[in-house]
């Protein structure tokens, strides 16, 4: 009986791992037990590439210590010009230390994110990584020379982050090239002359999320205004909204990173918006169609229509509708089934007849249309912490379970297991 119960332990252990998922990577948190490389997170915060690097699996970022990254930032460049550098650094392919040494050819060229941003002209957004004599494996932009050099292994998640590090930084003419000062930017008036005015105007008058949008914007940002006519349709339900949720409402259409509509289209998943706080999660969710781009939350779901601006470090995408999250509106709108077709050549005979006298019990109600369903769904949902009742912690290093049919089907195989043992 004693072995029966530790094999149904074990089974019950491996059933366990089955149904839990974890939460991506946080690069931020794998760098705070490493302080030489202190500076080189607080920059990849700054520049908001931490968000960025988090949303992505396999990749490897080659950082610098505290001493390369004070001869970067002393040559006093912005905000914009640092995350381009930077993003220089991050390779879109997992790079171990024992990959490294194990290059096929000798020789691999890596993209980067600067080269996914489209920013970068050519191939000078990618890095060739070069196994040479000596154990030596050396860095450098694509057509530039191998001036930095692996120097260790920092933190490694097998085939999903690694974070090595290298000598120097990466030198690159297009990365350090001057960018457009974000202060000379008019973001409300970009959207004002490009058929977002309505939401440009309801901006100007929240003084907290003008100042959140306008400091975001030196660290790339990238806004999804609703068009004129679905704003004008949404105003009324806005008006409802507390203060706080206004100012909430309006930093979620709005995400903390500068994604190009290459970028957009190549990024499935969940993204940070400027509302993102704790346990006000306040994510959306960008999913491609073909070329269309659309934007999702639990409650609606918003295509991209118009590209008002995409030069770094912002972009502004106009949207058909306005896009609700969850955790300021309710989640109870559902479309109305489709009516049956109409029944061909006297079907309506064939129809099972009304029993006869009257039906006891009450009248079931009607079900509602999709516009007053949709209107249910618009209402704030208040909660005791005056933002939602739904809203759920986020925390890198959590685990979720896996819920609906593949917790079920797992329940269901750990009991068959157990029923067999028992026997």
């Amino acid at each position: 009986m004693a072995k029966k119960m530790s094999s149904l332990i074990s089974i019950f252990n491996i059933l366990l791992l089955l149904t839990i998922q974890t939460h991506a990577h946080n690069v931020t948190r794998l760098l705070a037990n490493h302080p030489s490389f202190s500076s080189f997170s607080h920059f990849l915060t700054q520049t908001h590439l931490a968000d960025e690097i988090n949303r992505r699996t396999t990749i490897t970022v080659c950082a610098v210590d505290n001493a390369a990254m004070s001869a970067l930032t002393s040559k006093g460049y912005t905000i914009s010009t640092l995350k381009n550098i930077l993003s220089l650094h991050v390779l879109l392919d997992y790079f171990g230390a024992k990959k490294l040494h194990q290059i096929r050819d000798g020789s691999a060229l890596a993209a980067t994110l600067f080269q996914a941003t489209g920013a970068a002209p050519g191939t000078t957004g990618f890095v060739n990584i070069t196994d040479l004599r000596g154990g030596k494996v050396g860095f450098g932009p694509d057509g530039g020379d191998l001036s930095s050099f692996f120097v260790k292994s920092i933190e490694e998640v097998p085939y999903n982050i690694s974070i090595i590090q290298i000598s120097r930084v990466l030198p690159s003419e297009t990365a350090a090239a001057p960018t457009p000062a974000p202060a000379e930017m008019n973001l409300t008036g970009i959207m004002s002359a490009h058929g977002c005015k309505v939401f440009a105007e309801t901006l100007l008058t929240n003084p907290g999320a003008s100042k959140t949008y306008q400091e975001s914007l030196e660290g790339g940002m990238t806004v999804f205004c609703p068009g004129d006519d679905a704003m004008k349709g949404f105003l009324p339900k806005y008006k409802n909204l507390t203060a706080p949720k206004k100012e909430a409402f309006l930093d979620f259409l709005a995400v903390p990173t500068y994604y190009s509509m290459a970028m957009l289209k190549s990024n499935n998943g969940p993204m940070n918006t400027l509302a993102t706080d704790g346990a006000n999660k306040f994510e959306l969710t960008v999913q491609n169609d073909g070329e269309k781009v659309t934007l999702k939350t639990r409650i609606n779901t918003v295509k991209i229509v118009d590209t008002l601006i995409d030069e770094q470090p912002l972009a502004i995408y106009a949207t058909d509708k306005v896009l609700l999250p969850k955790e300021l509106f309710k989640a109870s709108a559902v479309e109305a089934p489709a009516p049956a077709p109409a029944p061909e050549d006297g079907g309506a005979a064939d129809s099972p007849k009304p029993a006869k006298g009257k039906a006891k019990g009450k009248k079931k109600k009607a079900a509602p249309s999709p516009d007053e369903a949709f209107g249910d769904s618009d209402s704030p949902a208040e909660g005791p912490d005056g933002v939602a009742d739904d809203a759920t912690a986020d925390d890198a290093g959590a685990v979720r379970v896996i819920g609906g049919a593949k917790a079920g089907l797992v329940v269901s195989l750990l009991c068959l297991f157990a029923s067999s043992l028992l026997l």
